[in-house]
């Protein structure tokens, strides 16, 4: 079969992907006047990659938002929580420190600026994620820094996707949609091109599996490539074979909260052209997982963004540990559901709880932040759950809801199937937890935090409701939610240096190789350590995409 024929004049750069990182590069690169060739195996409908699907959160350090709401953030103090929440412990964490300094330095100075004079406008309440709970160099944010974008991922997406466009109408940039990357052109020991499969075209929708059909090869030359094809999170072998050992086996069933084309492939491939992998064991996966009723790709999850007061059991009926509480310790929580040996878990709480502190991740699951819709943005303050929510509970599979207790734990007992759930124990942990109500102090740790996080003014006015009692009836119906184990995000890959050129075995750039985004580990292939911050994960995407389209554009 023939090659697909070159451009009339051979590109500065080739881009591996489609998505956010890929998408900052050669928006970078057309503001310098080069030329760039992007090239994406799904089709046109899926440009921006997963960045589209996301609820657009950005973390920021001391921003005018944070200020406005009474938050009092510096550079320092955000130093403090990455650094006690990555944990860097390993020889191969060197560059992903220098990343993470340089990144902070990043979010706490010009990064608002940059994103603001590109149009990118933030909602003015900061949420608060990853809150911690062990002591102050531990895991956790100290304060609120989750900035949700005025138009969640695809406000995100936006000025890049329109500057690109910009530069494909000057004759600078070239997107090839359908064309998979199956190898990466060494010469020389340097990186010079892509060689790959065009495959069929397909109608498939965003988010929807397509056809891998071969309809013809082709072959590009340039003098940089930029990988900047994802993680693994939709490819659940892979997941299990990188299942890092400190959790125990990896789980026998798990949701996907990204595309099934996030598949990985571009790692390895990036590895036999000379690059150096690492940290392939460090993972970012979901606990508060629900099936999604709507799917849109296979086995699609759906994430709750929940407020801290919903009680949370695990599989067997045993209320999580402190400080497991829903919002506070993402890995932490999921390596003890792990060791439970099941892969599921539960909310109990309440009907003004849900109104209240449920939110969907996701542009789709938020149509009033995506949409910009300020007259819908104003029922989330109304009484009721959002929309989204309400179809949840109404429709989707792991939701119980009953006026009684009896009759939620009879429903709780119907979803365990094979697992003996003990029903006694929540009953009991229900009952003492709302006696401890009786009084404005109390010994539980769960309710101590609830009662601290509304005094951070954000929470108190749209986040967490107002302490009350579960079996209080005014608060009810009562609700029950099953919750899965929902992959996300890799945490390690490409080994890069600050200019997002990739590194080899030897530590020395690979020439003309550059990674960014998640396919780096969000830069120097594991910028997080074992944990994130939440927010980070789009940042490490625009900061890498950048690093990589300014390097190449002054090579």
């Amino acid at each position: 079969m023939a090659a697909t024929p070159s451009p009339a004049s051979a590109p500065d750069a080739i881009i591996v992907g489609a998505g956010l990182s890929g998408l900052v590069a050669a928006a970078e690169l057309v503001d310098a006047g080069k030329r760039v060739v992007i090239v994406d195996q799904e089709p046109e409908a899926t440009l921006g990659g997963q960045a589209w699907w996301s609820f657009g959160g950005l973390f920021l350090v001391d921003s005018p938002e944070q200020r406005r709401m009474g938050v009092r953030d510096s550079l320092e103090l955000a130093r403090q929580d990455w650094d006690g929440t990555a944990g860097f412990d390993r020889d191969e964490d060197e560059w992903g420190r220098r990343w993470a300094d340089a990144y902070l330095e990043f979010a706490a100075g010009e990064k608002r600026a940059w994103l603001h004079e590109k149009g990118v406008r933030f909602f003015p309440v900061v949420g608060w994620a990853e809150r911690g709970g062990y002591n102050a160099i531990g895991h956790g944010n100290s304060v609120p820094r989750f900035h949700i974008t005025w138009g969640t991922g695809p406000g995100v997406l936006a000025p890049f996707i329109a500057r690109v466009k910009a530069g494909e109408a000057a004759g600078l940039v070239e997107i090839r949609h359908r064309h998979r990357v199956d190898e990466l052109i060494v010469e020389g020991g340097a990186v010079v091109g892509v060689r790959g499969a065009v495959l069929a075209d397909d109608p498939a929708e965003r988010g929807e599996p397509s056809n891998r059909e071969v309809t013809g090869d082709f072959e590009l030359r340039a003098p940089a490539v930029v990988v900047a094809s994802g993680g693994i999170g939709g490819n659940h072998e892979l997941v299990r074979q990188f299942w890092p050992k400190r959790m125990g086996e990896p789980p026998a069933a798990m949701l996907s909260g990204v595309p099934a084309h996030v598949d990985g492939r571009m790692l390895p491939i990036s590895e036999t052209a000379g690059a150096r992998l690492v940290n392939g064991d460090r993972m970012w996966h979901y606990t508060e997982g629900i099936t999604n009723w709507h799917p849109v790709w296979p086995l699609h999850g759906i994430r709750i963004l929940p407020g801290p007061s919903s009680l949370w059991f695990d599989a067997n009926g045993k209320r999580m540990p402190v400080p497991l509480f829903p919002g506070f310790d993402t890995l932490g929580t999921l390596e003890h559901i792990v060791a439970t040996g099941h892969a599921h878990s539960w909310f109990v709480l309440t009907q003004k709880i849900i109104e209240k502190e449920f939110a969907l991740s996701g542009s789709e699951q938020n149509p009033d932040l995506t949409g910009k819709d300020v007259r819908l943005l104003a029922q989330r303050v109304r009484p009721g759950a959002p929309a989204p929510v309400e179809a949840f509970k109404q429709h989707g599979v792991d939701f119980v809801v009953a006026e009684t207790l009896p009759e939620l734990l009879e429903g709780m007992r119907g979803l365990s199937h094979s697992t003996e759930l003990d029903t006694a124990n929540i009953e009991r942990e229900i009952v003492a937890r709302d006696r401890e109500l009786d009084n404005e102090f109390s010994k539980d740790l769960q309710l101590i935090a609830v009662r601290a996080a509304r005094k951070y003014r954000g929470d108190k006015l749209i986040r967490v409701a107002t302490p009350h009692k579960i079996l209080d009836p005014k608060a009810g119906p009562l609700i029950a939610v099953k919750l899965h184990l929902l992959t996300r995000k890799s945490l390690g890959g490409i080994q890069t240096d600050l200019e997002s050129r990739a590194l080899g075995a030897d530590g020395a750039p690979v020439p003309g190789l550059y990674a960014v985004g998640e396919a780096a580990g969000f830069g120097g292939g594991g910028v997080h350590g074992y944990r994130a911050l939440e927010g980070t994960f789009l940042g490490g995407c625009l900061f890498t995409g950048r690093a990589a389209g300014r390097s190449i554009a002054s090579a």
